[in-house]
This record gives C-alpha cells, sequence and structure tokens, in this order.
C-alpha cells in the first residue's frame, strides 16, 4: 500500500493495532484529567490563568490529549518508549522514592528563602488543579520536544547517545522558564535562582530516563508525587507556619 513507502506510517499505524491496550491507558487517563480541568474550570474560570493564560484549559488539555495520542504513535513504533508495561509498578514506587526526597529538599529551600504565599494553588483545588497541570507539563514539556529531537538526531547519528543528548537538553526547558521566572522578580538572592534551576534540572532529567527506563505512567508519577509533597502538602501546611 502507498503508506508503506512513507517514512515511519507504516509503523506507526501497525503500532496502533498492537499496542491498543497502550493507547486505551492514556486515553483512560486522559479521560480522568479532562473531568478534573472542567470541574476546575467551571468553579473556577481563572485558575488555569496563571500557567495558560486566557486559553481555554478544557481546550488546552483536549489539544495536548490529541497531541499525545500523536506523538505516542510515533514513539511506540520506534519502540523508544511505552506507556505503561510490565515494570510499571516497580517504576511507579521508585519514581515515588525520588520524587518524595526532591519535594522534601524543597520544602527545606522554601523554610530558608520563603517563597511567595500565592506560590501554591490552594486546597482543596490543589488535588485536582496539580494532577491536570501535571500530564499539561509532561505533554508540552517532555513528550513533544523529546520526540522532536530524537526525530532529528536519529538521522543524524543512528546510535543510542541520542536519547542522552536529547534528555539533556529537553531537561532544560522547565528549570530556565522557572530561573527566568524568579529573576525576573528581583526578590530572590542568587543562589536560590542557581539552586532552584539545578533543582529542577535534575528533577527533569530523572524523569526523562523513568521515562526511558520503564513508562510514561512512571515518569508521570514522578511528577505527581513531588507535587504532592510540595505543592498540595506542604502548600497547605505553609501557610500556617510562613505566614
Amino acid at each position: 500500500m502507498f503508506y508503506k513507502n512513507l517514512p515511519y506510517v507504516g509503523n506507526i499505524l501497525a503500532a496502533i493495532s498492537s499496542d491498543r491496550v497502550q493507547y486505551l491507558v492514556f486515553i483512560g487517563l486522559s479521560f480522568v484529567i479532562l473531568i478534573f480541568t472542567g470541574v476546575l474550570y467551571y468553579s473556577d474560570n481563572q485558575i488555569f490563568q496563571r500557567f495558560i493564560g486566557k486559553i481555554n484549559p478544557i481546550l488546552a488539555i483536549l489539544l495536548a490529549i490529541i497531541l499525545g495520542i500523536i506523538l505516542f504513535s510515533f514513539l511506540l513504533s520506534q519502540k523508544w518508549f511505552a506507556i505503561f508495561g510490565k515494570e510499571t509498578l516497580d517504576g511507579v514506587i521508585r519514581a515515588s522514592v525520588l520524587a518524595a526526597v526532591f519535594g522534601v529538599i524543597m520544602i527545606l529551600v522554601d523554610m530558608k528563602i520563603v517563597f511567595p504565599a500565592d506560590t501554591n494553588i490552594l486546597f482543596p483545588e490543589s488535588i485536582l488543579f496539580y494532577p491536570a497541570i501535571g500530564f499539561f507539563v509532561e505533554i508540552l514539556f517532555h513528550l513533544l520536544p523529546v520526540t522532536v529531537l530524537l526525530l532529528l538526531l536519529n538521522s543524524i547519528l543512528k546510535n543510542a547517545n541520542i536519547f542522552w543528548i536529547s534528555f539533556l537538553i529537553v531537561a532544560l526547558l522547565e528549570p530556565v522558564y522557572q530561573a527566568l521566572d524568579m529573576a525576573n522578580s528581583s526578590r530572590y538572592p542568587l543562589w536560590a535562582v542557581l539552586y532552584v534551576g539545578l533543582h529542577i534540572y535534575l528533577f527533569n532529567l530523572f524523569q526523562l530516563l523513568i521515562f526511558k527506563k520503564y513508562d510514561f505512567i512512571s515518569m508521570y508519577s514522578f511528577r505527581l508525587v513531588y507535587y504532592l509533597f510540595w505543592h498540595i502538602g506542604w502548600g497547605y501546611i505553609r501557610l500556617r507556619l510562613l505566614f
């Protein structure tokens, strides 16, 4: 058939046919995230504005879901990554332990420099907000740039180094965004800006390594547990301890 003459298309169609369960897991997770987003939007239509501007968050999540399906169709067809797998439980457990360490460290940093009172979305909205925004971040900051870079690097290098190169580059996106935001506020000492940038860089790098070793669910769990410690749990406690 004609599509077999097009780069990757034949493999992608084969992946869709053979990896239906993978897609069902992603679609199931996406449906839950969509519900969370809808509930938050209709209870407070400005809760997402600080992160995605005036874009309708339901539309943003829908587009992220569609983009995720397209990107995973390519990644699964190349056998580079998985949405979930036989070692998912092991991956989730290990990711959760490591994420808890990152969360505790950030709490200690906060106790030293004290981030603004409005750093975190308040409880109970935080329970729905952080899984939703975390899903969005994984698609935009990890899945999309990793896929694009791997596609480019694979056509040039064609060896295992493409993963390390792409991870080291993609891991920079979120920390640069966060560090620039801190630097522009001019309320933090230089060491705090540098440390937070390094902290988030390592956080992202470990996430990508977990993604490669295990799967998307494990990588997403890493962020969820980190958010549970730093944004949800500590986000509730810090307002009573620090302000």
